[in-house]
C-alpha cells in the first residue's frame, strides 16, 4: 500500500486548512496534521476532520442521472450530455442565448468557476449567469470597491490580526463557523489586545469578547454611524492622515453627525455608555482592525453597512497601515476567487469589469473570440433564479443548492420546478438536484486538483490525493464535452494546469492579477497572494508592471538582469518592491509564456494592500456618506418578532455534504428555533417544544431552544436544513440597491406554538 501523504487543504469555508491526506488500508483516506500551513498550523474543526466520509460511494453519486417518466434513473454519460446539449441547443434556438441560464458556486476551483463563465459567454451565448457567492460577501465587495478602488477580503494576512490593538468583529461567528481561526482572536487577546463583537446573541464568539454589543437585527449602520459620531465630537479623527490619504470626509462627516449618542442607543437598543467605551477601545491604540461577516452585510443596506465600517477605519487612519484597515471574513471555500474569474453576472477573469470595453477586448484577444460576441452583464442570483421558468427557460447549475440556500425558498424551488429543462453537477443528490432532468456525478476535493483562493487573498493548489470512482467526471470534463456537442471544439481543455495557464493570461493587468503566479510556485510556497503580476521587460520608462495598487504605476526594467524598482507610491513614497530578474520567461513581445517566470524573476505577490496608495485613480480611499435606514422589513403588530440566521459548527451552508456525515448529524442532528425566555414565557413555550416561526413568505417548524444569549425580540434559526424547518423559507430576498445582496439577516415573523 501507498503510505505517502498528500497536502492539500480542507473542501469546506474559506480558511482553506491546510491538511494532508493519507491511504488507510481499505483504499480509501485518512485525514492527518498539516503544520506547515499557517493559517491552521495543524488544527481543524470537525467538519475538516470528517471530510472524507463523503467521498464514499455510500453517499455520493457515481452514475449520471436522467429524467424518464417522472423519475430519475441511471444513464450512460453520452446519454446524459446528449440530453444536455440536446434541450439546451433547442431552446437557444427557439427562444434566443439568454434563454438560458448558468448558476454556479463558491466552492468551485478558479480553474471551473473562469472555464464556467467563459462556457455561458463563448458557448451558450448567455448573459444569464451568476453563482451563490452573491449571497457570500457581496455587500463587502461593493463597499470596498467604492472605498479602497479594489475587493479583496482581507488586505493583510490572519496573522496579523494578534499583533494589532483591537478588533471589532460585526456579525461573525467564527468560533461555530471557522473554529481554527478563532486562535488568531485569542492570541490578540493574550498579546494585551482588545475583541469587541458585534452580535444580536451571546455567541460562542461573543463569549470571547472583551464587550459584546448587541444591537437590535439590521441596525449595523446606525451603530458604525454612533461610533463615527463619537470619534469627531471626542476628537479622535486623524486629522493628517484624512487630509493626505483620503477624499469625501467632509460629507461623510456630516451624515454621521446625524447619528447622535442617545438617538443611536434609541435605534440600535446599544447603550451609550457601550458606545463609548467601543470607541475608546478602538480609538487608543496605535493599530486596530473591523471585520465584517455575513450579520452586516446580508442586508438591503448591506453595502452602505460596509461603507460605515469603512469610513470607522478611515477616520481613525486605519487602513492601509501596518496592523489595521478593514477586512471581510469571506465564508465559501472559494468565495474570492469564485468572483474575480467570470463566473459572476458582471465580471470578466481578473475581476474586470464586462461593460468596460478595454476588459473585453483583452479577455476576448485570450478566448479567440471577438469581443462584440460577448454577451453584456446579466441579472444578479436571486434575480436570476426568480426568472427560472419565465425569460429563462432552462437552468445549468454547478455546486449549488438553492432549494436550501435561497432566499424566499419555497418560492425558489418553485420556479426550479417551472423550467422547461434543469441540468445539475453535483457530488451528491442534494435537494435541488433531485429536482433535475439531468444529474451529473462530478468528482471533490481529494480527486482533483485546483486553485484556490482564501479569505486572505492567498491563492492556493488543492492536490489530487485519491482516483475517483468510475463513473464520476470532473466539471471541467463536462464543459468540455458540453462544448464539442454545442458547435466549440476548442477552448475548453479538461488539464486543469492548463486552464490556470489560460486564467493568468486572462487576468494579467486586471485587479486580481494572477499572471505572475504558476502552480509550481504555489506548491513551493505555500501559496501565492494575489496581485502578483508577471514582470515584464520593457524599455526603461516605457510601462508598469504593477497591479490594484500593490505596485507604483511607475515601475520599469531596464533589461534582463536589472532590478525592478516600484518607482514610488503615492507622494514619492517607496514601495520597497524590488525584484531582480535574471532572464524574464516572455517572449519578445512580451507575452507571458507557458509555465511562468523562472526562478528569481517573480512577484513576491501582495500579502498586504495598500501601504503606500489605495486602488483608486489618485491613490487615495474614498469616504462614502451613508446614513442609517430601517431594515426592508420591520416587526409590526402581525410579525412582531426580529429572525436572524445563521451557522452551526457541525454543518455547513446549505448541508447538501455535511448531513450525510453521520459524526456531525449526531453533533447536529436538525434546526431549532432560539428564543429568550422572556419570550418563551409569552408563547408558553419550554425547551424542545415544536414552534412555528411565520413570515409572509411561508412558515417552518423546529424545537425550541430557550438561552440569555438572544435578545429578548429576536429569534435565531440556523439554514441548513430542507423540509418543515427550512429557514430560508421564511427570509426576505429584498436587495441591496448596488450589491443585489438579499436580506437574510433580518425580517419580521411571528412565533406561535406548532399545532396550538
Amino acid at each position: 500500500m501507498e503510505t505517502t501523504s498528500t497536502p492539500t487543504h480542507c473542501p469546506y469555508c474559506a480558511l482553506q486548512c491546510g491538511m494532508n491526506l493519507s491511504p488507510t488500508p481499505e483504499g480509501g483516506v485518512e485525514v492527518t496534521e498539516r503544520v506547515d500551513f499557517p493559517v491552521n498550523r495543524g488544527a481543524l474543526c470537525g467538519k475538516g476532520r470528517t471530510a472524507p466520509a463523503v467521498l464514499s460511494s455510500r453517499v455520493r453519486l457515481t452514475s449520471p442521472l436522467v429524467r424518464s417518466g417522472g423519475t430519475l434513473v441511471p444513464a450512460t454519460w453520452d446519454e446524459a450530455l446528449d440530453r444536455i446539449a440536446g434541450e439546451l441547443g433547442a431552446i437557444r434556438a427557439g427562444h434566443g442565448p439568454d434563454a438560458l441560464g448558468v448558476f454556479g458556486g463558491g466552492g468551485l476551483t478558479n480553474e471551473k468557476a473562469y472555464t464556467l463563465g467563459k462556457f455561458a459567454r463563448v458557448v451558450l451565448g448567455t448573459s444569464q449567469i451568476d453563482y451563490n457567492g452573491r449571497f457570500c460577501m457581496s455587500s463587502a465587495a461593493a463597499g470596498g470597491i467604492k472605498a479602497f478602488g479594489l475587493d479583496r477580503g482581507l488586505p493583510f494576512p490572519l496573522e496579523d490580526i494578534p499583533k494589532t490593538g483591537c478588533v471589532i468583529l460585526v456579525g461573525s461567528n467564527l468560533a461555530e463557523t471557522m473554529p481554527p481561526a478563532l486562535r488568531f482572536f485569542s492570541e490578540l487577546r493574550e498579546n494585551g489586545g482588545t475583541l469587541i463583537v458585534v452580535d444580536p446573541r451571546r455567541t460562542r464568539t461573543a463569549e470571547q469578547a472583551d464587550l459584546h454589543l448587541m444591537p437590535r437585527p439590521g441596525t449595523d449602520l446606525a451603530l458604525a454611524l454612533g461610533l463615527l459620531h463619537l470619534v469627531v465630537a471626542e476628537g479622535r479623527v486623524d486629522e493628517e492622515y484624512v487630509r493626505e490619504r483620503t477624499s469625501g470626509w467632509e460629507e461623510a462627516r456630516a451624515a454621521a453627525m446625524a447619528h447622535w449618542p442617545e438617538h443611536v442607543e434609541r435605534i440600535t437598543g446599544v447603550s451609550v455608555p457601550q458606545l463609548r467605551e467601543a470607541m475608546r477601545l478602538f480609538c487608543e491604540p496605535e493599530a486596530a482592525m473591523v471585520l465584517t461577516a455575513r450579520g452586516p452585510e446580508q442586508q438591503s443596506k448591506g453595502t452602505d453597512t460596509v461603507g460605515a465600517w469603512i469610513n470607522l477605519c478611515l477616520a481613525t487612519g486605519r487602513a492601509g497601515r501596518p496592523l489595521s484597515g478593514y477586512g471581510c471574513l469571506t465564508g465559501q471555500g472559494n468565495g474570492q476567487g469564485g468572483r474575480e474569474h467570470g463566473q459572476k453576472a458582471d465580471q470578466l477573469p481578473g475581476y474586470r469589469k464586462l461593460d468596460d470595453p478595454a476588459a473585453r477586448r483583452h479577455v476576448a484577444e485570450v478566448w479567440g473570440v471577438n469581443p462584440d460576441s460577448l454577451p453584456g452583464p446579466g441579472r444578479s442570483a436571486y434575480e436570476l433564479l426568480d426568472a427560472l421558468g419565465t425569460d429563462i427557460r432552462s437552468l445549468l447549475l454547478m455546486a449549488s443548492n438553492p432549494v436550501v440556500s435561497a432566499p424566499r425558498a419555497a418560492h425558489i424551488e418553485e420556479r426550479l420546478k417551472s423550467l422547461d429543462f434543469l441540468a445539475v453537477c453535483d457530488v451528491v443528490l442534494s435537494e435541488t438536484a433531485a429536482l433535475a432532468d439531468v444529474v451529473l456525478p462530478v468528482t471533490q476535493w481529494a480527486e482533483e486538483t485546483g486553485t484556490m483562493t482564501s479569505l486572505e487573498g492567498r491563492v492556493l493548489l488543492r492536490q489530487r490525493a485519491i482516483t475517483p470512482p468510475a463513473g464520476v467526471r470532473s466539471d471541467l470534463e463536462v464543459l468540455h464535452e458540453l462544448a464539442a456537442r454545442l458547435g466549440v471544439e476548442k477552448g475548453f481543455p479538461t488539464d486543469p494546469e492548463e486552464v490556470f495557464e489560460e486564467l493568468r493570461r486572462a487576468s494579467a493587468g486586471g485587479p486580481a492579477d494572477y499572471s505572475g503566479i504558476t502552480y509550481r510556485r504555489l506548491v513551493e510556497e505555500n501559496g501565492v497572494f494575489w496581485p502578483c503580476p508577471a514582470p515584464s521587460p520593457t524599455p526603461e520608462g516605457a510601462g508598469a508592471v504593477g497591479g490594484a495598487g500593490a505596485v507604483g504605476e511607475a515601475a520599469t526594467v531596464t533589461g534582463a538582469g536589472a532590478a525592478v524598482d516600484d518607482g514610488g507610491g503615492a507622494d514619492g513614497e517607496d514601495t520597497g518592491f524590488d525584484v531582480f530578474l535574471e532572464d524574464p520567461a516572455h517572449d519578445d513581445a512580451g507575452t507571458v509564456r507557458p509555465g511562468g517566470v523562472l526562478p528569481g524573476t517573480v512577484h513576491p505577490g501582495t500579502p498586504r494592500l495598500f501601504l503606500d496608495r489605495f486602488a483608486t485613480d489618485d491613490g487615495r480611499a474614498r469616504f462614502v456618506p451613508v446614513s442609517h435606514r430601517p431594515a426592508a422589513e420591520e416587526p409590526d403588530e402581525e410579525y412582531p418578532v426580529f429572525l436572524t440566521t445563521g451557522r452551526v459548527v457541525a454543518q455547513y451552508q446549505s448541508g447538501a455534504q455535511t448531513r450525510r456525515v453521520d459524526e456531525l448529524n449526531a453533533a447536529a442532528p436538525g434546526p431549532f428555533v432560539e428564543l429568550h425566555p422572556r419570550l418563551a414565557a409569552r408563547l408558553g413555550a419550554a425547551e424542545g417544544d415544536p414552534l412555528a416561526v411565520v413570515s409572509r413568505r411561508g412558515r417552518a417548524v423546529a424545537p425550541a431552544r430557550i438561552t440569555t444569549g438572544i435578545r429578548p425580540d429576536t429569534v435565531f434559526m440556523p439554514f441548513h436544513w430542507p423540509g418543515e424547518g427550512r429557514a430560508n423559507t421564511l427570509t426576505n430576498p429584498a436587495l441591496d440597491p448596488t450589491s443585489r445582496m438579499p436580506e437574510f439577516k433580518v425580517c419580521a415573523v411571528r412565533v406561535e406554538i406548532a399545532g396550538a
